[in-house]
């Protein structure tokens, strides 16, 4: 043990008001009573289940996003132009990665 840490246990001990008992519990005390701190370290339940929600929700918004797109190139495509359609199909490509991504609901 280096001398610095021997020299500093007496020290701790020598504090007004701190007990040997104190300075042992001292680590397990400040994570009961400094909530913030456990709060930064864990995720609870709720927040996983909000951040899931955010994101089925940005991948249902990409969802529409595409399908007005794909719909707009089909159009074109239709009136000959080649761009479009290779803008079409690559908006169908994408929404085909992510239909698997969004979560089916009933009506």
């Amino acid at each position: 043990m280096p001398p610095i840490k021997l020299l500093a246990l007496p020290a701790l001990l020598l504090l007004p008001g701190c007990t040997a008992l104190d300075v042992v519990s001292a680590p397990v005390k400040v994570l009961k009573t400094g909530g913030k701190v456990v709060d930064v370290m864990t995720t609870s339940q709720s927040e996983r289940d909000e951040k899931r929600g955010r994101e089925i929700r940005r991948r249902e918004e990409r969802v529409g996003e595409l399908q007005r797109e794909y719909q707009k190139q089909s159009r074109k495509c239709e009136g000959g132009k080649e761009r479009a359609c290779r803008k079409a199909a690559q908006a169908r490509a994408e929404l085909r990665s992510l239909m698997p991504q969004v979560p089916y609901e009933r009506n």
